[in-house]
């Protein structure tokens, strides 16, 4: 095993990258460690592009990046531009600086020079945004489409958060924050100019500011697929000039495993992505934008390729996937904290705090959330906290063996989505406080031990058809409609509301019309003799549900047996303070009083389409005996919701630090 040091101020990549002779650059060291290797790397802004030649070979034969102890290290997609001067445009109405910069700095990637684009990037359209971004002290400024616009911000509307908020974002009229750029490339001289509206400060003020340009699309990312088992420790990533990344195209995150297998990445901090901080995705022969490219076909008809596509061409957990993101920050991006499709498949996401995705709203499009996953086949979300993010999690097709467990969501405009995926998902003692809980567009999914304290859209889809696996394989066993329904629903809290959107549903009543058994659905396909396929676009799911607590009247579906539903306001407020992520929460006897057995795969039995039991990912059979915060539970007499260990009135817990 070789240890390699990389320092930017005493370094040269003439070296050998021994302690006395350190690489200078990252990516020197990248070129020359082999498995079992590791790399350590000395404080600094490393404004370069990592691209490691070499993975390990196995999970305890890895190489390793880490910052070295006790020291900061930044890698960043951005270089630093001082040289700005009056832009002397006629008839600004505000201060306009430009800098024209050689298109050298570039190599092979203008990120002025190039829109984004792809599949379900629905606002603005067509995009006139670029990938390119402009940062003054750290925060991102905002593209002006025009000059015209620059030189008169007034009030700019962002566009919506998404269709479903109903609401748009306005930028307040303060020249002193709305900070613009646009940039103007001319191939002929070989330049950009990027024009920028800096507030009111002078050209004599602005020495004293960072300012940065991104230039550079990945930070930390392989040039070719199979670079496996490598651990990514300690370090931030900034400023990287990503492109949208829908599940049908090329997903480039800042942070890009690029089709890997087994990567470790820990305690790192990523923030000001154009769009994606982390991919854990797909790369380009399984599809490429292909719907937005040549117009032929809908996205979702070629998403359904790309997964035939992968499965042709080997994909699989032998091969793919198993990474392991923990403990990280992520923040500030414009699409996501974490995306991925289909090598995104046995992950395990935990501890992370993942918040202000989003929030900018520059552009929208169907790929928005804090994480958002495709094909996340027995992928394990828990212990994270969610804030300030448009959508937090979002598990879109094949949500199967997914679990999203032991997380905290607060302040989003949503916090969790999941779409057209037959399960089985378990969704298990969560905190779901923000107005806007759960948009449930699936079908088996298990609700369990959570607090719902907003209000849902349940909508079933039959009119898109979507793959199911046989259990924890990529092995594809079939694919169908999403009738809605086939859900379990056991020991949560459902707080009532009185939202004025078109189609909020509170509480459970929602799931009225259907049969509460597999013998009663049953009579009603196979027990009329009249079972061909049309019949069952008619016929509503079972679903289980028992032992829920409703407060505030949240409404309760009809053939529930076991509940609790009362006037009593919780109080719930979910807050950060000195000591920690905080929870308060006021509870009565009436409500601790209802308890049940603890959940087991026995008792969520199997779902309907995929024929497949909630259990673990390893294939073990699942008991739902711990809380929130890894508490024991009694498995005889498990109260409702994600904390087990309330008491009679006024609670303030500690979730984690």
């Amino acid at each position: 095993m070789a240890i390699y040091h990389v320092n930017q101020k005493l370094g040269c990549d003439c070296n050998c990258g021994c302690a006395d002779k350190p690489f200078a650059t990252i990516n020197q060291a990248a070129q020359v460690a082999l498995a079992g290797d590791e790399i350590i790397i000395h404080e600094g802004v490393y404004r370069e592009r990592v691209a490691p030649r070499w993975g390990g070979k196995s999970n305890t034969n890895r190489i390793t990046y880490q910052a070295a102890a006790g020291e900061h290290v930044v890698i960043k997609g951005s270089e630093v531009i001082s040289a700005w001067e009056d832009a002397k445009l006629e008839g600004a109405k505000v201060p306009v600086f430009k800098a024209v910069i050689s298109n050298d700095i570039f190599g092979d990637y203008n990120p002025y020079d190039t829109k984004l684009y792809g599949d379900w990037l629905m606002d603005p359209f067509p995009c006139p945004l670029h990938t390119g971004d402009v940062y003054f002290d750290g925060k991102s400024l905002y593209e002006a489409v025009t000059l015209d616009e620059l030189k008169d911000p007034k009030v700019r509307k962002t566009g919506p958060c998404s269709p479903w908020c109903g609401t748009e974002e306005v930028i307040p009229n303060c020249e002193n924050t709305v900070f613009l750029w646009h940039a103007v490339v001319d191939h002929k001289a070989n330049t950009t100019t990027i024009y920028a509206h800096f507030g009111n400060f002078t050209k004599e003020q602005l020495a004293d500011h960072l300012i940065e340009i991104n230039v550079r699309e990945t930070l930390f990312a392989p040039s070719q697929v199979n670079t496996n088992y490598l651990t990514v420790r300690g370090i931030e990533f900034a400023h990287g000039a990503t492109q949208w990344a829908p599940p049908t195209g090329v997903q480039r995150g800042m942070l890009d495993t690029y089709w890997s297998k087994g990567w470790i990445i820990e305690h790192c901090h990523f923030h000001d992505a154009k769009t994606s901080a982390v991919s854990i995705g797909k790369e380009i022969s399984t599809g490429d934008n292909e719907s937005t490219r040549f117009k032929r076909k809908p996205g979702y008809q070629h998403q359904l390729e790309d997964v035939f596509k992968a499965v042709n061409r080997g994909w699989s957990f032998d091969i793919i996937g198993s990474h392991i993101i923990r403990y990280n920050v992520m923040h500030d991006c414009g699409q996501n904290g974490i995306v991925g499709h289909l090598g995104c498949i046995g992950s395990d996401i935990h501890h992370n705090k993942i918040y202000n995705i989003a929030m900018k709203h520059e552009f929208f499009g169907h790929e928005i959330a804090g994480i958002k996953l495709h094909a996340a086949l027995d992928v394990r979300i828990h212990h994270n906290e969610f804030y300030n993010c448009t959508l937090g999690t979002w598990l879109d097709w094949e949500a199967q063996g997914t679990q999203v467990c032991n997380n905290v969501y607060y302040d989003n405009y949503r916090d969790i989505m999941i779409e057209v995926t037959h399960g089985p998902c378990l969704v298990a003692n969560n905190i779901f406080a923000s107005e806007y809980n759960f948009d449930n567009v699936a079908q088996g999914s298990a609700l369990v031990n959570n607090i719902f304290a907003g209000f849902t859209r349940h909508i079933d889809t039959r009119d898109r058809a979507t793959p199911y696996h046989a259990a924890h394989s990529t092995a594809v066993t079939g694919f169908a409609v999403v009738y809605s329904g086939d859900d379990r629903v056991y020991g949560n809290y459902f707080i009532g509301g009185n939202s004025n959107h078109p189609e909020a549903k509170y509480g459970t009543a929602h799931y009225n019309g259907h049969p509460s058994t597999f013998e009663e659905y049953n009579k009603l396909t196979f027990g009329t003799c009249q079972h061909d396929h049309d019949k069952f676009h008619l016929i509503n799911d079972p679903v289980y549900i028992d032992h829920n607590v409703y407060l505030k009247y949240a409404p309760v579906y009809e053939s529930e047996q076991h509940f609790v539903k009362t006037s009593h306001d919780p109080k719930l407020k979910v807050y950060r303070n000195e000591q920690g992520l905080m929870v308060d929460f006021d509870a009565t006897a009436e409500m601790l009083g209802l308890t049940f057995e603890a959940i087991t795969t026995k008792a969520l039995g199997e779902t309907r389409l995929s024929e497949c039991a909630f259990e673990n990912h390893d294939g073990s059979p699942l008991t739902i005996d711990t809380d929130l915060v890894d508490s024991a539970r009694p498995v005889d007499k498990v109260c409702v919701g994600p904390l087990q260990n309330l008491k009679v009135g006024a609670n303030t817990i500690k979730i984690w630090d």
